[in-house]
């Protein structure tokens, strides 16, 4: 992962694709629809196009791009999915979706107004840590999305390695790690597209298309 890019973010749908319904009905007539698929998609996109160039698909002087991305939808657009999520009375997409759009502000804002004040030699262990410390928030959220869905729960499982090796190989400058979570990173993405393309086909179609296990019991 470049120094000027955040890593991987992300995700979550409120179950990412309950039992087909278009939309909630609350008290005093208020029609809800479900924020997930959005949260999720904003997720897997900014995700994508960061985790290529950090897999050496794509050529890195194209990098800055990824900022336009962390800011409007992975940061912005994850976070108004997370106060609907508030809204819908359902605290882990709430949790999930508020944390993961701000961790892609936050980075968008230390690469445009505080990367610059860290001596190089220490840039590397900085963002390392950032990103640890967002696979161990990553850790427990993924314990708390075995009551989610199969679908929902993997995409957690591989955020939290992806975050973890990212942030190894940042800290201890190894382009093979950073490349090496660049792939999981890949498969994050797809992971999370696939729960946003379930939940807003399931939801739209009035019935189950696309399977992604309940895992409530």
């Amino acid at each position: 992962m470049s120094v000027h890019n955040p890593a991987t973010a992300g995700p979550v749908s409120r179950e990412a694709a309950r039992s087909p319904e278009v939309v909630e009905s609350r008290p005093g007539g208020i029609v809800i629809a479900d924020p997930g698929p959005l949260g999720l998609a904003a997720f897997a996109m900014t995700t994508f196009v960061l985790s290529m160039f950090n897999a050496d698909l794509v050529s890195r002087s194209g990098e800055s791009v990824t900022l336009a991305l962390a800011l409007a939808y992975g940061g912005i657009a994850q976070v108004l999915a997370g106060m609907w999520e508030f809204r819908t009375g359902n605290t882990f997409g709430a949790v999930a979706f508020t944390s993961y759009g701000a961790f892609w502000i936050s980075f968008w804002a230390f690469d445009q107004f505080y990367a610059s004040s860290i001596p190089a030699a220490d840039i590397g262990h900085a963002v390392g840590l950032y990103l640890i410390a967002w696979g161990v928030f990553t850790s427990y959220m993924f314990i708390a999305s075995l009551r989610t869905t199969a679908a929902i729960a993997l995409v957690f499982i591989l955020l939290a390695v992806t975050y973890f090796i990212l942030g190894i190989g940042e800290a201890n400058g190894s382009d093979g790690l950073v490349k090496l979570g660049g792939w999981f990173g890949l498969a994050t993405a797809v992971a999370a597209w696939y729960a946003s393309f379930a939940a807003v086909t399931n939801a739209t179609f009035g019935r189950i298309m696309l399977p992604v296990i309940s895992l409530k019991r």
